[in-house]
């Protein structure tokens, strides 16, 4: 299956992160290299771009797509790990960092990846095709943990309900497929709420999120990110649900914060300088334009901080 992404709000991206032609610039979320494509393509001979991705899958597909360009280097890693990564090809610092976060359309589309509660394929959702599976999380865990993984990463008002049924039937076999887990997050909905949407679309975000670390992640990647860049250096973050966009405001907040000293000290004692601006006051969302296009646009929200 061909390895098939739109990129979300990709001009405002673009455009947000002020490429400077002969700059360093990380995509640490390569994908099928649609964002990285239009950053080279603004690119100098004396710019450079390093194109992460920990999907082996997303890695044939951007090197494939960015193989015209001699000046982007694409590498299999998580995001978090920018500053190793950086350092093993020998630059201290960037210009230029995005992040777009969450699980791409083709790794929901693709059949045998197990994202997906609309498609029957082994319970997996790993990202790097490496390590514990959704199979290992939903088979093994304690039900005290699942219920915690389904009421934080979920915001599952029925998790109780479905970590019953899960535990009721995996006593009775393994469950092996999306779709069996599917059904049993619907069984374990009352018949009205089954109206508001799928049942399992907050089960299935919950244990791929558990799956795949995706919110310590994201919180070593923010902080890794920010560390690398240059004086004026920009961040860009594309996030697709209110846990991601959460973490990513407090954290871009935290860095604008100066002065923390109480209002009636007359001078400053702490000491604390902002570390960054926002360049973006509120999240850029989608066009109606741009969500005519692509439905699975809807929820992304894009924040962007430049370092001072």
């Amino acid at each position: 299956m061909e390895f098939v992404h739109k990129s979300v709000l990709l001009k405002e991206t673009i455009d947000g992160l002020n490429i400077k032609p002969d700059g360093i610039y990380v995509d640490g979320t390569a994908g099928g290299g649609g964002h990285s494509y239009h950053i080279a393509e603004k690119l100098s001979s004396g710019g450079r771009l390093i194109a992460i991705d920990q999907d082996p899958d997303a890695i044939k597909a951007a090197s494939e797509r960015l193989a015209e360009f001699d000046n982007v280097t694409v590498v299999r890693s998580n995001f978090s790990q920018i500053k190793g990564v950086l350092m093993s090809l020998g630059i201290e610092r960037a210009d230029g960092v995005l992040l777009d976060i969450g699980v791409s359309s083709w790794q929901l589309d693709a059949p045998d990846r197990g994202f997906s509660y609309h498609q029957d394929a082994p319970l997996d959702m790993r990202m790097s095709q490496e390590g514990k599976s959704a199979y290992d999380l939903v088979n093994g865990c304690e039900p005290a943990e699942l219920v915690r993984i389904l009421s934080i990463y979920g915001e599952e008002k029925f998790a109780k309900n479905i970590v019953r049924n899960i535990i009721k039937a995996r006593e009775q076999k393994p469950i092996y497929s999306t779709l069996e887990l599917a059904e049993l997050v619907k069984e374990s909905y009352p018949m009205k709420a089954r109206q508001k949407g799928h049942p399992a679309r907050k089960t299935f975000q919950a244990i791929r999120i558990a799956v795949n670390e995706e919110l310590d992640r994201l919180r070593e990647g923010l902080t890794n990110s920010f560390d690398v860049l240059n004086p004026d250096g920009r961040l860009a973050v594309i996030t697709f649900h209110s846990l991601e966009d959460r973490i990513v405001k407090k954290q871009m907040a935290d860095w604008c914060v100066g002065c923390t000293c109480p209002k009636d000290f007359p001078i400053c004692v702490c000491g604390n300088k902002p570390k960054a601006e926002l360049v973006t006051k509120k999240p850029v969302e989608p066009s109606e334009e741009e969500l005519a296009q692509n439905n699975r646009a809807r929820s992304a929200k894009l924040r962007i901080c430049k370092k001072l």
